[in-house]
């Protein structure tokens, strides 16, 4: 039973502002320099965001991965066999979010989503450490298992199989990257005011930067 009522769970917001004139024009940019903010704040997993996919028939679902790689788009890895992969397969766009509650700011992110190559896949899954690869391997991803002891007795045996530690990339596991079309910037500010600056594409790949009211 919760005791205290959750409508009364507030905070006031006024560690910072965002302002159209403090922001850079290129809000890859922009979202570098506050992943920076975060990961100078010391927070914990500050690449941790939520990735939301729809489903064929309209179903929304959502999930917190590991943002592994930036550059043209936003990169992470899964299971392409798991329910997001499903999804992404039927209606290759996504949503992503990244909250920073230390800083009182989160960033909202949406595009097109495509599969990176196997080659970038495959750099990436060798880099893992062996435990990570070897559940890659071992775990039906989003299939229903009849408990516990059957998911570690695939990892065991994997693990007996690839004893030298030389774990092949799995066929249906691998990358995606997101190339937005829009980036939100939410900034909490005093009396629930807050600021959110959207960007949008404009003319000669360049973006235009609008206020949205909180």
């Amino acid at each position: 039973m919760i005791e205290k009522s959750i409508a009364a769970l507030r905070q006031e917001y006024r560690l910072f502002e965002l302002t159209e004139e403090a922001v850079d024009p290129d809000p890859f940019r922009q979202f570098a320099r506050w992943f920076n903010d975060a990961e100078a704040a010391a927070i914990h997993e500050a690449n941790a965001m939520t990735v939301a996919t729809v489903s064929p028939e309209g179903q929304p679902s959502a999930r917190t991965v590991l943002l592994k790689g930036m550059g043209e788009g936003f990169i992470f890895y899964t299971n392409y066999e798991s329910r997001k992969g499903h999804d992404l397969k039927q209606n290759p766009r996504a949503a992503l979010l990244f909250f920073w509650k230390e800083l009182q700011r989160q960033i909202r992110i949406e595009g097109e989503v495509e599969r990176v190559s196997r080659e970038e896949s495959a750099r990436y899954f060798e880099s893992r450490p062996l435990g990570s690869r070897l559940g890659a391997l071992a775990s039906p991803q989003s299939a229903v298992v009849p408990n516990r002891a059957a998911l570690e007795a695939r990892f065991d045996k994997f693990a007996t199989s690839y004893a030298d530690g030389d774990v092949p990339l799995p066929a249906f596991w691998g990358g995606y990257r997101l190339r937005p079309t829009v980036f939100e910037f939410w900034q909490g500010r005093p009396n629930r005011l807050h600021d959110r600056l959207r960007y949008v594409p404009a003319e000669a790949g360049s973006w235009r930067i609008e206020r949205l009211a909180p």
